[in-house]
């Protein structure tokens, strides 16, 4: 394989990991956007939804590495797995939500925070208790289709991939921008207090903030179980914190950011791999997570904004 196909099939994989990344940086972004508060019980939402995809995609007769559909009713299962596993994420990000941040609500310096790590913590351990320390095969019911590009390959899956992706952070892009419930999730980013002056249901729009980020956290779940084949109680931690720069490195707070962010990162995991080695894909992705934060602390995107009082 000549350099120019590996650079191409790294681009390919690297932009299937960059949409994974994006989703779950996504959540990050929202919430802290908000609430000026990194949720770091977002690491393993996402890991919650690739259970919840598994478990959905097993309830439906698919196992192991089982190819028992094609056609219409193949994207009836993939659409329904998708959105209980959406679902499923963004009320467990509610009930985060409600039941342990929104009483510290007014109580100031990280005890928030503090509590989210608790959470995360509480939701790994309950998963490894529940469903074992050993990784779990994921279904892959896909048709084996695939498109050769020079000696690279062009996999349905991550044709698949990149569409889930795009679609639905185009969606919350013109929700965010064109909804009402967007504007108030904007106001609300911009001074609470002045939006709540004016109407805004402050506590509902965080409610909101919460589901759709974890909602995408789920869809980012999926998509790892589809595209690595399995799920562990353990991948919350490296995704999440790869996410977490990809959301440092756009700009948190700012979506479009969050989504540069996550290709990015995506990218750089792929070449480093293939172009230097793997084991030191981390080091790469973690010291720019250090530069971005001494050199531009707002990130790519982001923009330097004074602290609320």
């Amino acid at each position: 394989m000549t350099f120019g196909d590996l650079l191409l099939q790294q681009t390919i994989n690297g932009l299937s990991l960059g949409a994974m990344y994006a989703l779950l940086a996504l959540g990050f972004t929202l919430v802290y956007g908000i609430l000026e508060l990194i949720n770091f019980a977002h690491f393993n939402v996402f890991m919650v939804g690739s259970f919840v995809g598994l478990w959905t995609l097993q309830a439906m007769g698919l196992s192991g590495q089982s190819v028992i559909l094609t056609g219409l009713p193949l994207l009836g299962v993939m659409l329904t797995a998708l959105a209980v596993t959406m679902v499923v994420s963004g009320v467990l990000g509610v009930a985060i939500e409600r039941l342990s941040l929104r009483p510290l609500r007014n109580v100031r310096g990280p005890a928030a925070m503090i509590t989210t790590i608790g959470v995360s913590y509480v939701l790994f351990n309950i998963v490894l208790l529940t469903a074992g320390a050993d990784s779990k095969n994921y279904p892959n019911p896909l048709p084996p289709l695939t498109w050769a590009l020079g000696d690279a390959v062009l996999r349905l899956r991550e044709v698949l991939i990149w569409i889930v992706a795009v679609a639905l952070m185009l969606a919350l892009h013109l929700f965010v921008q064109r909804s009402r419930l967007g504007k108030a999730m904007r106001a609300t980013a911009q001074d609470p207090e002045a939006a709540r002056m004016m109407g805004v249901e402050v506590d509902r729009v965080i409610v909101i903030a919460f589901f759709v980020g974890s909602a995408l956290a789920g869809a980012g779940g999926l998509i790892f179980g589809l595209y690595y084949n399995f799920t562990s109680f353990i991948i919350g931690f490296t995704a999440g914190l790869r996410a977490f720069t990809a959301a440092v490195l756009g700009g948190i707070g700012n979506v479009p950011g969050a989504m540069l962010g996550g290709v990015i990162i995506g990218l750089i995991e792929a070449m480093g791999s293939q172009f230097i080695a793997a084991a030191w894909t981390d080091v790469i992705i973690f010291s720019i997570l250090v530069l971005v934060l001494v050199f531009r602390p707002a990130g790519l995107l982001g923009r330097v904004a004074p602290n609320r009082s």
